[in-house]
């Protein structure tokens, strides 16, 4: 029986790469998208989800099993970038991102558990982030959100056990997609104190993702741990030098790594 696949924020980016190599694989597959009818050309069919809206959620989720019966992988890749001092951003825009990047997959991981508990089968997917192992300079609104979705994938599986639906999650790195264009940035002040470090480092992220590796690489991971009996609790997908740097968190004093944050980003 083919496995009946659904991937969050499927129109572009990692979540189209993953949906069209999963299909060429035999998956059913259902991305989701705020706007589905902008995606007419898609290879797999697009519906529509807002992970801020627990009822476009819901409608999706019931869409989708009441069409194939069930539901065996979730792959809750939907997520937003923001960059800032973290002084400098509203509070609104702080709320908005963990709606998305941490409430939001929460959401969706509620939905389809009482299917998943019905089939006694299920596997769960949370898209992290290298960046949630670490508070990067302008992007720790963004490494919190990510961080706190690692933490809680965690303690999620650990509950779930018992009912043989498995949870994990895979931290990309750096990857040539659009998420730079998505994401918000507060804007460059002219009187601010940060207006130099700041735009540098905005650069320097932006030039890290033009040149950042082809999705296909997250998309071959995800079908090796679909494929995979008993998921580890963390998979990390990237350029050595950025999953070595999580090794190098985990061994140097924290002292010693700030410095070399700091080095990176010329701050």
């Amino acid at each position: 029986m083919n496995k009946v696949v659904l991937v969050t924020g499927g129109s572009s980016g990692i979540g189209k790469s993953v949906g069209e190599y999963l299909t060429d694989n035999g998956f059913i597959v259902y991305g989701t998208s705020r706007n589905p009818e902008r995606y007419p050309e898609s290879r797999f069919p697009i519906l529509e989800l807002d992970v801020k809206d627990v009822n476009t959620i819901q409608q999706t989720v019931n869409t989708i099993i009441e069409k194939e019966g069930r539901l065996d992988v979730l792959i809750n890749n939907a997520g937003a970038g923001i960059t800032g001092a973290i002084e400098e951003i509203p509070e609104a825009e702080i709320k908005a991102n963990f709606e998305t990047n941490f409430f939001g997959p929460i959401n969706v991981i509620k939905a389809v558990l009482p299917q998943m508990r019905k089939q006694h089968l299920g596997l769960i997917i949370n898209i992290t982030s290298i960046a949630g192992y670490m508070g990067l300079p302008y992007r720790g609104i963004y490494s919190a959100s990510k961080g706190a979705l690692e933490l809680l994938t965690e303690a999620f599986r650990m509950e779930l056990k018992s009912f043989n639906i498995n949870m994990t999650n895979i931290a990309p790195g750096d990857f040539a997609t659009n998420i730079a264009a998505g994401r918000y940035h507060a804007p460059l002040l002219e009187n601010s104190p940060y207006k130099k470090s700041y735009g540098d480092t905005l650069k320097l992220m932006n030039s890290h993702v033009d040149s950042g590796s082809d999705p296909n690489m997250m998309a071959k991971a995800v079908l090796k741990v679909i494929n995979t009996k008993n998921p580890k609790v963390h998979y990390k997908v990237g350029e050595f030098m950025q999953k070595f740097s999580i090794v190098l968190k985990r061994i140097l004093p924290d002292t010693i790594y700030e410095k070399i944050l700091m080095n990176h980003y010329k701050l």
